[in-house]
């Protein structure tokens, strides 16, 4: 088989099952694991270089109402590479090529490719993506493998969570994951079950669907005990800069977590934005984190 993934989520996961010698084109977002680097690019980006949170959102903004996709997709490569199977997503217009870019160019296609569309909106969701994906690239054993490992993790995290010495303080520990900083958005889909999973309490949060805009005054009146800045797209330079900006807001320097520096600054890109494997590293990550303060605080 012959696959194309325009998705980075989907990327790591084929290569997780076993499937990552099928794959033979990516998008320019596929980073992981390093194999994928070598792969043929698909997409590009359509919008210039942007600096801040605030120029990326309204570049974003406008490009959506505009009915712009912000990801181009070279239409002649796909043809070239041929594939059976080509995996995207239609759940944000903002995280890859758009669908219908996609299935209009995969009509075109001598090969007859099938197009597959992948929609998790939380942790079991994506779970059963792996699986999905085990199954129609011939890969099913090693989809079982990959899932039962990732729900030993999950068992794993949970006890120490509840049976620790110091589980109290963590679990007191009411955190706000802001996915965007200007403006603020919530946490969406899956990344509220993240927290729960790690031992915190997701406040502000949409599980299992979009991130929405945030009131500044709705973040102070919630003040939460702790902070994870995680924006979509960011790795960790990117989000310490973000977080940099956010001293200018003063409602954000009022906030206990901050003045306390219980803020964690965390490569959303690689752990939380993508709905794969790397979400247990997330939170096994945030799990250390809040026992780290939690030993700190004791």
């Amino acid at each position: 088989m012959r696959i194309v993934s325009l998705l980075p989520s989907a990327t790591e996961i084929l290569f997780a099952i076993g499937a990552g010698d099928e794959v033979v084109g990516v998008t320019h977002e596929c980073d992981f694991p390093r194999e994928a680097l070598a792969l043929p690019k698909l997409t590009s980006a359509s919008s210039p270089e942007l600096a801040t949170p605030r120029e990326i959102d309204r570049h974003v903004r406008s490009a959506v109402h505009a009915g712009s996709s912000l990801y181009t997709l070279d239409a002649q490569l796909l043809e070239k590479l041929s594939p059976d199977l080509i995996v995207t997503q239609e759940l944000c217009a903002v995280c890859a090529v758009s669908y219908d870019i996609v299935a209009t160019a995969a009509k075109r296609l001598r090969s007859d490719a099938r197009v597959v569309s992948l929609e998790p909106k939380s942790l079991s969701d994506v779970l059963a993506t792996i699986s999905f994906l085990g199954e129609i690239t011939g890969h099913a054993k090693e989809a079982t493998e990959a899932v039962a490992a990732l729900e030993a993790r999950v068992t794993a995290l949970r006890p120490s969570t509840t049976l620790l010495p110091v589980a109290p303080l963590r679990l007191t520990q009411r955190t706000l994951v802001l996915e965007w900083t200007d403006p603020p958005m919530s946490a969406g889909h899956w990344i509220p079950e993240i927290i729960e999973i790690s031992g915190g309490t997701p406040i502000l949060a949409n599980p299992e669907t979009n991130s929405k805009r945030l009131d500044w005054s709705a973040i102070t009146d919630a003040d939460p005990d702790a902070v994870i800045v995680a924006p979509c797209g960011f790795d960790l330079t990117k989000t310490e800069r973000a977080i940099a900006e956010l001293d200018a807001v003063e409602a954000w320097r009022s906030l206990r977590a901050r003045r306390s520096g219980r803020v964690l600054a965390f490569d959303g890109n690689a752990y939380l934005s993508r709905p794969g494997p790397r979400l247990l590293d997330a939170a096994e990550i945030i799990a250390q984190w809040y026992t780290t303060q939690a030993e700190y605080a004791g």
